[in-house]
């Protein structure tokens, strides 16, 4: 893809973090243009810019059997090679998704479920699955820097705290997800039991040894006494009653759902505080001064 003169996939292709990723979607070419644009502006909200796609009317007539806005952009022999690797037959769209790496992750991830449920393409059978060897960081662009994919206290697979100062990016932890028919029921991880490995990781995130004791003191006196290594796993119960119930949304499982703003509206919490309350919390309210909003 790194050849392509099309530069949403070439672009991305060249990129360290970059990833250019396909989605076939069996008989999809039913699908018509607005409904195209509407799975456009769904996958918008993961961080996609937008979603390239090839429909597949005859896949024996190599680049005439096939319609979309880019096969103009693209060779016979890539062509030739998005057809080999996706199985592409009659009747499939191919959906693309090029940027960085955790935008195609999240934005295909996404479509892929939306598109199971929208076209009724579960098949009813229960599939678990163990997700594994999950990146220990992410960079964080804005603040130049990198930030735990999990918790700065998440094992690495790599014992040697130099080899992933080396190399964050391609550190890998010792995490695991359950995950059934796309969804995530419970998440979990191997702890860091060694003070040195626990330093090291907070000092490549930008905390140094003297804030280290400060803020996380404790715990590195706890493990210097010595700590076996140690791990566990937390199950979504309401995750997992949505899966058994067939419902579409967790919140039609949960007893009491709160709104975007954390309130709840069966028992209209949360409810002012008294003034007793906030004299027993410590805190006191200011006065808003005039011109303020």
């Amino acid at each position: 893809m790194t050849s392509v003169e099309f530069k949403v996939f070439s672009g991305p292709a060249a990129m360290p973090d970059g990833r250019v990723a396909a989605l076939r979607l069996p008989a999809g070419g039913k699908l018509t243009r607005k409904e195209i644009d509407d799975y456009t502006a769904y996958v918008s909200q993961f961080g996609a810019k937008g979603l390239a796609y090839i429909k597949v009317n005859d896949a024996a007539r190599g680049r005439d059997g096939l319609q979309s806005p880019i096969l103009k952009f693209l060779p016979d022999e890539v062509i030739a090679g998005i057809m080999q690797r996706t199985g592409g037959a009659d009747g499939d769209l191919i959906f693309f998704g090029a940027d960085k790496i955790s935008i195609v992750n999240d934005s295909l991830g996404a479509l892929r479920n939306c598109l199971a449920a929208d076209l009724d393409l579960y098949t009813g059978a229960w599939a678990p699955l163990w997700v594994v060897d999950f990146p220990l960081f992410e960079y964080n662009d804005a603040e130049k820097r990198w930030d735990p994919l999990h918790h700065p206290f998440t094992s690495p697979r790599d014992n040697d705290p130099a080899v992933i100062q080396k190399d964050p990016g391609r550190a890998l932890s010792r995490a695991y997800d359950l995950v059934l028919n796309g969804l995530e029921l419970g998440g979990g991880s191997i702890r860091i039991h060694n003070p040195t490995m626990q330093l090291a990781m907070l000092e490549l995130l930008g905390i140094d040894h003297e804030h280290a004791r400060e803020k996380f003191g404790f715990l590195i006196d706890a493990l210097d006494y010595g700590c076996p290594p140690h791990g566990g796993i937390a199950f979504g119960l309401d995750r997992i009653v949505m899966v058994m119930a067939g419902a579409r949304s967790i919140r039609d499982v949960i007893a009491f759902p709160k709104t975007q703003t954390a309130s709840c509206p069966l028992t209209s919490a949360p409810s002012p505080a008294g003034e007793q309350q906030l004299r027993e919390l410590g805190i006191r309210l200011a006065k808003q001064s005039k011109g303020e909003s």
